[in-house]
């Protein structure tokens, strides 16, 4: 049975399609059949991030009203095996999402996928509510800022009282916290909240501390997850995350100020 993954967040621009291309990218490396669900109706960027644009002919709202089905939507990545893209619609409103209809499609994913990652749209409207009410699991994040923080700790309470698992009285959604574009330095010098600032705020477990990196925006641009670019710090700490998140113990890394070595603080960089 597959596991219900929601990326989210209460503030926009904190990585979450990044973070969910990443996690689903990741976990398929693992051997893991793996989709990852675009719930931003209208504003679709996903299939950009996952460099299958172009592929896409039947959406998720194609499938929910029977225009298309789920076959026909899923987008078979070219890099990775094991690993599906179900795009979200460009010309609908967030209401095509039924609670009926998104619940079907699961249902006929569960069969077939180890795991679904649902990338939910920023705030509490309704394909952010439609893409956590269903979840086993979610990965909650957000920038080392107070206003970040401050609605990412909302999200926790609607996870707690308004998923489907709180409604039925079941085993609460499991939490974890991957904090993301973290900038030692500026945390040294008191322009960032540190790791510990966001642990205390939001006492969830730490799943990830991903580095603010150019590595991210190159990724992006090039159409492909930046846990591919093994080399790049930001690569490292999305496979660092997956790891933990598959339940293995693994030491967090770049929490720390980089110190300089000799020739670098004479010549810079």
């Amino acid at each position: 049975m597959a596991k219900i993954i929601v990326v989210t967040s209460g503030k926009g621009g904190v990585g979450k399609t990044t973070s969910s291309a990443a996690i689903g990218t990741g976990l398929a490396l693992k051997g893991y059949k793996t989709a990852i669900i675009d719930f931003d109706i209208g504003l679709r960027n996903l299939d950009l991030i996952m460099g299958c644009e172009r592929r896409v002919v039947y959406d998720f709202v194609n499938v929910i009203n029977g225009e298309a089905n789920l076959n026909q939507a899923l987008i078979k990545d070219k890099r990775v095996d094991k690993l599906f893209i179900l795009p979200a619609s460009q010309t609908r409103d967030k209401d095509a999402l039924t609670r009926d209809g998104v619940e079907r499609v699961l249902n006929e994913m569960k069969e077939s996928f180890d795991y679904i990652i649902c990338d939910s749209p920023a705030g509490i409207e309704a394909g952010a509510m439609m893409a956590l009410y269903f979840a086993d699991e979610a990965i909650v994040a957000t920038n080392p800022e107070v206003s970040s923080v401050r609605d990412s700790d909302r999200i926790l309470g609607i996870l707690q009282s308004k998923s489907k698992r709180a409604e039925q009285g079941l085993e609460p959604v499991k939490e974890h916290l991957l904090l993301t574009r973290y900038n030692p330095e500026r945390v040294a010098n008191g322009e960032m909240l540190s790791v510990e600032d966001v642990q205390d705020i939001l006492a969830i477990d730490l799943l990830g501390v991903i580095p603010e990196s150019k590595a991210v925006l190159n990724a992006s641009n090039s159409g492909q997850p930046v846990v591919l670019d093994s080399e790049s710090d930001a690569g490292q700490a999305y496979n660092d995350a997956i790891n933990r998140l598959l339940g293995e113990i693994v030491d967090f890394r770049f929490l720390n100020v980089e110190k300089k070595g000799l020739l670098k603080r004479i010549f810079g960089g």
